[in-house]
């Protein structure tokens, strides 16, 4: 979570507090008025939880204050534009997730993207995409418009084959061994990958296991255009667009630039994990 987002949800917090506080009603009091968890109110006053905007609704009217519902959704439309729960993203499905990544990559002329234990998603295969998002879906437990979602997903694929664009992609090479479906699927999409080498809107390098490198893994996280960085972590999505926090992302992709290898040495790595498989 992102020391920005943290902030901007304390500042919720203390403006919930105030708002409390002019009520006269200790906290115990207006959790009893609002039928909560005399802790749940603490936590949201000191930014420790995240509210909805139903925590806020029920906050301004308990309160007293309706003209204040506005001026909170709008302080909390803040915090999602920077933390993007994947739970509250998916509870349309997986199509809309991805016609939104979509137009993004569609605007963009240049593309950053490390990923540490997938293959990235404008180069996966149809089969391989489908595992992707039926795990997600049901680790989740939100809706499972798979087929939508593989469709958009491959949709997406089209920049790659456009003048204009250019994706400079690194990936672990664990992510070569981490295996989200059938082994053949796998094998199939080893394959595809491999194919992206060479491509003139693709630059694409592996991280190879025992190379000594300044930095761990951490998460995956794509640059656009040097203004935006998303980034995955196992709840949320986050989306970063301070010009400190690309450029940090920026040296750190650049670091691990220099750990990667690219063409023959990258074919052969993507070779290996291939016959790793156990296809009988």
């Amino acid at each position: 979570m992102s020391t920005d987002y943290q902030q901007a949800r304390e500042a919720l917090g203390a403006r919930l507090r105030e708002l409390r506080t002019e009520t006269g009603l200790n906290g115990k009091e207006f959790a009893e008025r609002l039928d909560w968890q005399r802790s749940k109110v603490s936590r949201l006053e000191n930014g420790k939880q995240t509210a909805t905007e139903a925590d806020v609704e029920a906050w301004a009217s308990v309160a007293e204050r309706p003209d204040a519902v506005d001026e909170l959704k709008r302080s909390l439309r803040g915090l999602e534009t920077t933390y993007r729960s994947w739970r509250r993203q998916l509870s349309a499905g997986h199509r809309a997730v991805q016609e939104g990544h979509a137009v993004q990559e569609a605007q963009a002329e240049t593309i950053h993207i490390f990923e540490s234990g997938v293959i990235p998603g404008i180069f996966q295969t149809a089969d391989y995409a489908r595992g992707v998002l039926t795990d997600v879906s049901n680790r989740l437990g939100t809706p499972r418009d798979i087929e939508e979602g593989v469709r958009a997903r491959m949709k997406r694929q089209d920049a790659v084959y456009e003048p204009g664009h250019h994706f400079h992609v690194l990936v672990w090479e664990a992510a070569l061994h981490v295996v989200r479906c059938a082994p053949e699927v796998m094998a199939a999409q080893l394959n595809r990958l491999s194919g992206f080498i060479g491509l003139d809107t693709v630059t694409l390098g592996v991280i190879p296991l025992g190379a000594r490198t300044p930095f761990s893994p951490k998460h995956g996280f794509w640059i656009i255009d040097e203004r935006l960085v998303v980034a995955d972590t196992w709840n949320a999505e986050l989306w970063l667009d301070s010009a400190d926090d690309v450029a940090y992302y920026r040296k750190v992709w650049e670091l691990m630039r220099e750990s990667a290898v690219f063409d023959h040495h990258a074919h052969r790595l993507i070779g290996r994990a291939r016959a790793s498989l156990d296809l009988a």
